[in-house]
């Protein structure tokens, strides 16, 4: 019910004013059944934007921060995310991922479609990240297709760690449906979860027209911090920061950590 009382009255309206989306391919989201809609995922309002286009209710598998929030504000922020549909979910890894998995799952065998970013978080500088295989293992146990979706123009309109968002035209690209049925039964076998994921990723670069980069995300934005922290005079320091002058300098300096597929719960926004 807040789903559709956000798109038809309290926000949709406003943002197809304000922003004037336009959308190629609509015809090749299917009126019913599931199917995995794989966004690339450089701003905040991707996931206001696509639902705006598409006639049928999307629901993202969102991070549980989003949820957890205390007094009023905190309420509020969940009731929000809630009402635009989306779901919360752990992204620590581990059993976290399992969780997330069946989430995913519970949405696909209701029918209903299923947004995923594949990059796991959003992109630092526009440019397009390697994708964690969670979305190839849901697409084989749920066994649909998987409709990649190219945002274009929402980092210019709210880049990262904007909250208010500039006037701008905003674009949506959806491609043509992947099906992997192909491989059916591997859902477990890492190199056909890589290589879906790696097709996935390819049909969103093509659509997007973004620079690829064969490297996670998330460890991009742990490269950047620490350049940051390098330019500024410190360093961190098998877990402890030190002036970059400091005698500590000797010791061990910790780099981003080794690169990992976190499953499904590494592919919430």
């Amino acid at each position: 019910m807040l789903y559709w009382l956000f798109k038809r009255i309290l926000l949709g309206p406003l943002l197809r004013v304000t922003f004037r989306p336009w959308v190629r391919g609509l015809e090749r989201v299917p009126q019913t059944g599931a199917a995995i809609l794989a966004s690339n995922h450089m701003s905040f309002s991707d996931s206001f934007f696509l639902p705006l286009v598409v006639s049928r209710r999307i629901t993202f598998l969102a991070k549980s921060d989003y949820f957890t929030g205390r007094g009023l504000k905190g309420r509020l922020t969940a009731g929000f995310f809630r009402g635009v549909g989306q779901v919360p979910i752990d992204r620590t890894g581990g059993r976290a991922s399992d969780a997330a998995l069946r989430t995913g799952l519970r949405v696909l065998r209701r029918g209903d479609l299923l947004g995923i970013y594949p990059e796991g978080t959003r992109s630092p500088d526009g440019r397009l990240y390697r994708g964690k295989t969670g979305i190839a293992r849901m697409a084989l146990e749920a066994g649909v297709p998987v409709i990649p979706v190219a945002m274009i123009g929402t980092n210019e309109v709210q880049p990262p760690g904007k909250v208010i968002p500039k006037v701008g035209r905003v674009g949506v690209v959806i491609g043509k449906p992947l099906d992997f049925s192909r491989y059916e039964g591997m859902a477990n076998d890492r190199f056909v979860l890589r290589s879906i994921t790696d097709e996935i990723m390819y049909e969103l670069m093509r659509l997007s027209q973004q620079e690829y980069v064969d490297v996670y995300a998330a460890t991009m934005k742990e490269r950047i911090a620490a350049e940051k922290r390098a330019r500024s005079g410190v360093v961190h320091v098998v877990g402890e920061s030190v002036d970059v002058d400091g005698p500590a300098l000797r010791g061990s300096v910790a780099g981003p950590g080794r690169e990992r597929d976190d499953g499904p719960a590494a592919a919430a926004g």
